[in-house]
């Protein structure tokens, strides 16, 4: 059985290929910005999110020490997303990934909060490509993890099921970290 991100990582395998555009929403560490620098190749590109100095610099560090040069690092919330896509870009985003919680390591009040995920899933929805995914991986262990996580699942379960399929997957066993994944795959 695969574990939360390896699971994450298959399903953004299947539908994202070499030369694409996708989105790395909460770069965190770097390394789903270098799994998805990797996919996507030379001629792709990877715009990555985070509102802390630290996750950026951290992934820049990881990108250097891999030669990966096809990645924009953005200092801003993921709220913002809609300030760094260009119009030629609607219809065209491979995939988008957000690993929602806290950084690592680091000051555990800054937190991902509902409301601005919301805000950056409705707007990757609008530039998302027929059968692109995003995936939401969502750590609610901590303080307030157990509001972001309620807030987002009352948002997405109000998709429309005739565009959107929307798949929770998650271990039930599990007692120190939670996780939850929520891919969308856009079908018209």
């Amino acid at each position: 059985m695969k574990s939360i991100l390896n699971y994450s990582h298959h399903l953004l395998e299947e539908v994202i290929f070499s030369g694409e555009t996708v989105i790395d929403a909460t770069c965190g560490n770097g390394n789903d910005t270098l799994f998805l620098s990797k996919l996507v190749g030379e001629t792709g590109e990877v715009i990555a999110f985070d509102i802390q100095e630290q996750a950026i610099d951290n992934t820049d560090q990881l990108l250097i020490e891999h030669n990966c040069s096809n990645v924009s690092l953005v200092l801003d919330s993921h709220a913002n997303i809609k300030n760094y896509l260009s119009k030629d870009l609607e219809g065209k985003i491979g995939g988008a990934i957000f690993n929602l919680g806290y950084l690592p390591k680091s000051d555990k009040t800054i937190i991902t909060k509902g409301e601005s995920t919301i805000e950056a899933i409705d707007t990757i929805l609008q530039f998302l490509k027929e059968n692109g995914r995003i995936i939401l991986v969502v750590y609610y262990g901590h303080e307030g993890g157990e509001l972001e996580k309620n807030t987002i699942l009352k948002h997405v379960i109000s998709l429309d099921q005739k565009k959107y399929s929307v798949l929770q997957y998650g271990f039930i066993n599990q007692k120190i970290i939670h996780h939850l994944l929520l891919p969308y795959t856009k079908s018209n």
